[in-house]
């Protein structure tokens, strides 16, 4: 186990070193910077520009540096803590992305639990009460769900939040709390406008998992070892928890690593719906405008979702099923 821990680490490094030069790399594909974006917008606007400005900012930001010592600088930043300064919002990367990311890590962590306490139960009670009412009733939910987009959802439910409770549901919180530091008050209102969110973006994941829960769960309870156990006299409800479930679930625990970043990334048409304070709209309008820095370290977020998720997610595939062995090897 602690080989297997040793070598998944040092294979981690190295991933995260090639996407980050691959990320720098298509950030700067686009011709141009933030600067020439800025001065495009300026001319637009028949705004003056004045050129020795423009050269000190070029110097100033290392703009004028090849390639290649660019990303040497933002990564040996990164490594230190630094992940450089946002053009568009004058402010080191550090402190744009503070409370963004903080909110965002509450949506998507509410929105996996979401996801996973909606879609099990649902998922157990359609595979083992196949073709009943009850399981007809909930797959037609469940398509309804995968079909309806999510930003069409949003503005249903604000409107219904507004109306039924009288909540405004715009941002993720009071507008009171916005700037305010932490306190319960604005934990509490972070509460109340939580739940638009998380039922929008957990919408879609909830219903394609029951799909496939089912879908798995079914071609298990069907194998020869669970009628060898029914056989042996075994109660229906030890058959289900013991083996058929704990076996459809593996591709559940191998799809964290693409879960965490999904639900980070694809949140950002609802975020821009719902006025939420994520990194959604933030990672788009970095893009727009070429704020490497920022755009870069959100990307580089992401990848560090996805590494460290399919980490977790090779230990619990190894903690939940005795077949997949860490140590390697052939099998005698």
């Amino acid at each position: 186990m602690l080989g297997f821990l040793v070598r998944r680490i040092m294979v981690m490094i190295p991933t995260l070193l090639a996407i980050s030069a691959i990320t720098f790399v298509i950030i700067q594909l686009p011709p141009g910077d933030y600067l020439t974006t800025l001065v495009t917008e300026l001319e637009s606007r028949g705004e003056a520009i004045d050129q020795s400005r423009l050269q000190f900012l070029r110097e100033t930001y290392g703009l004028d540096k090849p390639m290649i010592e660019q990303y040497f600088v933002w990564l040996g930043g990164m490594l230190t803590g630094d992940y450089g300064y946002s053009f568009e919002y004058n402010r080191p990367v550090a402190d744009v992305v503070g409370d963004r990311m903080l909110l965002t890590i509450i949506v998507s962590f509410a929105t996996i639990v979401f996801i996973w306490v909606v879609s099990f139960p649902i998922g157990i009670y359609s595979a083992t009460h196949q073709y009943s009412l009850g399981d007809y009733g909930l797959t037609f939910l469940g398509f309804l769900g995968l079909a309806t987009p999510n930003f069409l959802l949003a503005l249903v439910l604000l409107y219904f939040a507004n109306v039924t409770f009288g909540t405004s549901i715009g941002g993720l919180m009071d507008s009171a709390y916005i700037d305010a530091p932490w306190s319960m008050g604005k934990f509490l209102s972070v509460l109340e406008h939580l739940w638009i969110p998380v039922i929008v973006i957990g919408t879609s994941g909830t219903a394609g998992m029951i799909r496939r829960l089912r879908a798995n769960l079914l071609d298990e309870l069907h194998k020869q070892y669970v009628v060898t156990a029914r056989a042996k006299g075994l109660s229906p409800g030890k058959v289900l928890w013991k083996y058929p479930l704990r076996m459809a679930i593996n591709p559940f625990i191998a799809d964290i690593g693409n879960l965490l970043p999904q639900i980070v990334s694809g949140a950002a048409v609802v975020s821009i719906v719902l006025s939420l304070p994520t990194t959604g709209p933030m990672l788009l309008d970095a893009l727009r405008s070429q704020d490497m820095y920022l755009a870069g370290s959100f990307l580089m977020f992401l990848a560090l979702l996805t590494v460290v998720g399919v980490f977790l997610s090779d230990l619990a595939l190894a903690a939940l099923d005795p077949r997949i062995r860490l140590e390697g090897g052939a099998t005698r």
